[in-house]
């Protein structure tokens, strides 16, 4: 029964020492999330306590490591205490004592000549000389108390590391700082795996995943990532409930193709399922697929805190915010003490400028848990909101020093660092970002922002097309792109940046508008931002290529009432729900200045890119003698508010010149 297997996946997770990580939050909480079958009262097996056995009372299948683990007990419940008690230290001396460490260590550097590289693991565990010290120089105990002394082992590391760094953004804070307990722990495994593999096979006899999954996170604190991720897929063979495996190669995967790559290597079941769908999220992808295949989960977990998270981040991906901040909204309802990923939540809310939510929310943070790194975003957003910067990096710091590799923290105060002008801590705030994780779009456009903001356009240009390379299908990134090209005077390539721009949000409006996300075949009826147009069409011009600049001068004009989309009334609805506060109506009034000459059919209404479209227009005319249409522009110009100095100086100099050569103006 899935109930049964979750339960032992459950305790197994918790015994083998993952108390402070997600890989026991998770499968308890998917466990809880299964509807509970309707029994009747009168059932006579409900009183036979035999027929349902408790999953977590079950013994280990293999009988040699039953043996050890009855045998070493009483030892393992005094290091698991010592864990439970973060005494890392402590803990790992319980089986494996200084002078074991020691040990191994030395019986093993004889043969770590093999430099540090894609091999490495893979050539000194093969090594067959190293077989017999190995095997005289670790102890007898189980794999389970051998991983739990080993993952505390590396877990004392990871203290020392943040023990010894400077203060966050301190004068000495550069980095550098590393795990000094990966060499021991690396080396145990290696000896251990030797020890363990057949001769004629790379198996490793009787091994049950778990040691497997601590020498791939070894590896990758290594920067061994290839190796890392050929051990983490042994792990999930042999474990496949260990969640935390799952997220380690989550970390390790940094494109799309990487991960259909590692699919069919990946064993088949509900968990590699979930895997799927929370790298593709990872990764930033949000297409109907993915929706569907979340769809059938959430039918099997329906109230999962997990697979409603990953609803509400596939709707943020898809730039649907109102989505998005209802499908939180319902989480917070479901959870109200579960601070996880409410990061995402406040910057959902900053986006849409809902003060009085993100409020709420950081007050809710504060009263359940202040010194969680979330509740601290969550605050230092809140502050950013009202402006007061220094204060939004002062939370932002705070996350920092609970959790270094807070990757929302670092970006966000690099944001705030750009606000407050101070360019060489945002660059250090993004490059750690960077550092934490390479997928982050948000980091790398932020240091193309600040290299920008410092006119150092070819630095800028590499960044922003980090940035775009991660977000393909995000207007943004390609603008931002194509503005870098013109700055350079690289015209050329930048108009072919701005079009992929408009190809960009043209595939964000199929994918809101009828909820399937297609590739995009043309710009014909959509949507498009005037803006871009405009730079587009400025480009054209800064060119000599006049026609083209006036073919796409003449599209910005037309988004004024929704010239070239066929379903404006859609995006419409849209707007009025996202310029709602409290929600309310809008008066026609309201409605008309806010649409300017639009009737209501999805058009931008006047804008300040229209208007300098309308006036390049006019002035076109006037150059082509096609005087009744620049007055025609001239005169709308009047009318818009904007430019109107420089359209009345236009109609006049247009009366004169056909006074000078007596036309007259069309009736």
């Amino acid at each position: 029964m899935p109930s049964s297997n979750a339960q032992k996946d459950a305790f197994t997770n918790r015994q083998n020492g993952a108390a402070f990580s997600p890989i026991a939050t998770l499968a308890a909480e998917l466990l809880d999330a299964i509807p509970e079958p309707e029994a009747s009262l009168d059932d006579s097996q409900l009183s036979d306590a035999t027929l349902y056995p408790s999953a977590a009372l079950g013994v280990n299948a293999d009988p040699e490591e039953a043996a050890l683990e009855a045998k070493e007990i009483n030892r393992y419940l005094l290091a698991k205490s010592l864990f439970d008690c973060r005494e890392y230290d402590r803990c790992a001396a319980v089986f494996l004592p200084d002078s074991t460490l020691s040990g191994v260590v030395t019986a093993k550097e004889p043969n770590n000549t093999t430099p540090k590289g894609k091999g490495k693991g893979k050539a000194t565990a093969t090594n067959p000389r190293s077989r017999t010290s190995a095997g005289e120089s670790l102890p007898q105990i189980s794999q389970r108390s051998l991983f739990l002394a080993l993952y505390a082992k590396y877990l004392s590391g990871e203290k020392s590391k943040d023990e010894d760094a400077e203060m966050v953004m301190g004068p000495q804070d550069i980095g550098t700082c590393i795990n000094k307990q990966l060499l021991i722990v690396s080396r145990i495994l290696e000896s251990w795996f030797e020890q363990r593999r057949t001769d004629d096979s790379d198996e490793i006899e009787g091994s049950q995943g778990w040691l497997e999954y601590l020498y791939g996170m070894v590896l990758a604190k290594e920067k061994n990532d290839e190796l890392a991720l050929y051990w983490l897929v042994r792990s999930v063979h042999l474990c496949p409930m260990n969640w935390g495996c799952w997220l380690e190669m989550t970390a390790l995967i940094s494109r799309v193709e990487d991960l259909n790559r590692i699919m069919p290597r990946l064993p088949q079941n509900i968990v590699s399922f979930m895997f799927h769908i929370h790298t593709s999220l990872e990764l930033y992808q949000h297409d109907a697929n993915l929706a569907n295949s979340l769809d059938q989960l959430l039918n099997i977990f329906p109230t999962s805190s997990f697979l409603l998270t990953c609803d509400a981040l596939l709707s943020y991906h898809a730039k649907d915010l109102v989505a998005a901040e209802q499908h939180f909204s319902r989480i917070l309802s479901l959870h109200p003490r579960r601070l996880d990923s409410l990061d995402h939540y406040s910057n959902i809310l900053y986006v849409m400028n809902s003060r009085p939510k993100l409020a709420f929310l950081a007050h809710l943070c504060s009263s359940v848990d202040k010194f969680r790194p979330e509740s601290c975003v969550v605050i230092g957003n809140y502050y950013s909101l009202l402006s007061l910067h220094e204060k939004a990096v002062q939370y932002f710091r705070r996350a920092l020093m609970l959790d270094r590799s807070c990757l929302s923290a670092w970006t966000l105060m690099g944001h705030e660092y750009v606000e407050l002008k101070n360019t060489h801590a945002a660059i250090e705030s993004y490059r750690r970002a960077v550092d934490v994780n390479r997928r982050d779009y948000r980091a790398w456009y932020g240091l193309g922002q600040t290299y920008e903001v410092l006119e150092m356009h070819a630095y800028a240009l590499w960044y922003y097309k980090k940035a775009a390379g991660l977000r393909p299908w995000d207007g943004k990134m390609w603008m931002a792109v194509g503005s870098c090209l013109q700055r350079m005077g690289r015209n050329q390539d930048g108009i072919k940046a701005l079009k992929r721009a408009l190809l960009a949000e043209s595939y964000y409006e199929t994918d809101n508008s009828a909820g399937v996300v297609g590739m995009p075949g043309s710009f014909r009826g959509m949507h498009m931002d005037p803006e871009i147009l405009l730079q587009i069409a400025s480009m054209y011009d800064a060119i000599g290529e006049e026609e083209d600049a006036k073919a796409y001068m003449e599209m910005c004009v037309a988004q004024e009432d929704g010239g070239g989309a066929g379903e404006g009334g859609q995006l419409g609805e849209s707007i009025a729900i996202h310029n709602d506060e409290p929600g309310g109506d809008v008066s026609d009034d309201e409605q008309e200045q806010r649409g300017g000459r639009g009737d209501g059919g999805g058009g931008t209404g006047v804008t300040a890119a229209t208007s300098k479209a309308r006036m390049w227009l006019a002035r076109w005319a006037m150059r082509a003698e096609d005087y009744g249409t620049a007055n025609r522009l001239a005169t709308e110009l009047c009318q818009d508010g904007v430019e109107v100095e420089d359209a009345k100086a236009l109609i006049r100099e247009i009366r004169s010149r056909m006074e000078a050569t007596g036309t007259r103006l069309p009736d």
